[in-house]
C-alpha cells in the first residue's frame, strides 16, 4: 500500500498538534477508518514520527490513540538525558553497560539472567532461556535491532537457524529495522539479510550503518532485550572468573518508548547499508587487483 508524501505530512502535522483517534484522522484525509488505520501503521513503521497506544485494550470500548513521537523530545528525566548522551556518543559495546538503564526500571517490569560465555561455540548456540527464536517469532508488527557485526544471525537454537526465523518474519511482512556496523569485515552478514528482501520480493529488512554501544532488540513495543558481555581480560585478577553474558529484559512501556526514540534518532542519521556496501565493494575490487 503506497502512501504519498502529502498524506503522510497531513497526518503527521495533524497529530503533532495533539493526540488523535483513528476516526479523526479518517475524517481529515477523507478515507474510511480502516484505510486511515493502515496509513497510520505504515507511517509509524517507516518514519517513527508517530506512535500509537490502545486504551481499554481487550474491551468493546477500546480506543487507539495516535500521538506525536518526536525523537527530539526524548528525555523525561535528567538521568535519561545523561544516558542518552552516553549512548549517542559511544561507539563500542564495552563503552556502555545496559545495567545503567536496567537499574531504573521497576522490579515488576524487568528480568535479568546470566549465562556462561566461556564455553566453546557459545556464540553460535542460543540457550532455551534466551529463546531468541521464540522472541523473534512472537513479533507481529516490527522488530528494532541495535547490533554490532550481526554475528548472531548465524547462530542456532537447537536445530533452528536464527536467519531462517528472520526469513519467516519477512514472509509475514513483519518490518525489521537494524542499526549495525557495515564495514569491510562482517559485510557478508549484512548481505545475507538484505538478500532476504529479494527472496520475498519486498523491502521488509532495512539496515543502516552506525557504530554504537547497544546490543538489543525491541519487539512490537512489548519488550526490550539488552545484552552485555563481561570478560575477565578487562578486570583485575580474580575479580571475574570466567567470561559471562548478562541479559536484561525490560517490559516497562515508558522505557521501551524511550529506547525506540533512540533507535529512530540513530536510524534517521545512519547511512543506508546498500550505499555503504557499494563503497566497500569498490575497495574490495582494489584489493583484488593488488593480488
Amino acid at each position: 500500500m503506497a502512501i504519498n508524501t502529502e498524506i503522510t505530512k497531513q497526518i503527521c502535522d495533524f497529530v503533532r498538534i495533539k493526540p488523535r483517534n483513528i476516526q479523526e484522522i479518517a475524517f481529515l484525509i477523507k478515507k474510511n477508518w480502516r484505510t486511515a488505520e493502515r496509513y497510520v501503521e505504515r507511517i509509524e513503521k517507516e518514519t517513527g514520527c508517530i506512535a500509537t497506544r490502545i486504551f481499554r485494550e481487550g474491551t468493546r470500548g477500546a480506543l487507539k490513540i495516535v500521538y506525536w513521537n518526536s525523537v527530539e523530545e526524548i528525555h523525561n528525566t535528567s538521568f535519561q538525558e545523561v544516558l542518552f548522551n552516553k549512548i549517542m556518543n559511544r561507539a563500542h559495546k564495552a563503552d556502555f553497560s545496559p545495567f545503567d538503564i536496567y537499574q531504573h526500571v521497576a522490579d515488576s517490569e524487568k528480568k535479568a539472567y546470566i549465562e556462561d560465555a566461556s564455553r566453546i561455540g557459545h556464540d553460535l548456540n542460543v540457550s532455551k532461556e534466551q529463546d531468541l527464536v521464540g522472541l523473534l517469532r512472537s513479533a507481529s508488527k516490527q522488530v528494532f535491532v541495535f547490533s554490532g557485526n550481526l554475528s548472531w544471525i548465524n547462530a542456532r537454537q537447537g536445530k533452528v537457524r536464527v536467519i531462517e526465523v528472520i526469513k519467516e518474519l519477512a514472509k509475514r511482512k513483519v518490518s525489521v529495522k537494524i542499526i549495525c556496523r557495515v564495514s569491510i569485515v562482517g559485510v557478508d552478514n549484512v548481505k545475507k539479510l538484505l538478500a532476504i528482501n529479494e527472496e520475498v520480493g519486498r523491502e521488509v529488512i532495512e539496515i543502516r550503518h552506525r557504530y554504537q554501544p547497544l546490543r538489543a532488540m525491541i519487539i512490537d513495543s512489548r519488550i526490550v532485550k539488552l545484552r552485555e558481555i563481561k570478560d575477565p581480560a578487562y578486570y583485575m585478577q580474580d575479580e571475574l572468573k570466567k567470561k559471562i553474558k548478562i541479559f536484561y529484559d525490560i517490559y516497562d512501556r515508558d522505557w521501551i518508548e524511550w529506547l525506540q526514540k533512540i533507535f529512530w534518532k540513530m536510524f534517521s542519521i545512519g547511512m543506508p547499508a546498500e550505499k555503504r556496501i557499494g563503497e566497500i565493494e569498490k575497495i574490495q575490487n582494489m584489493i583484488v587487483l593488488l593480488k
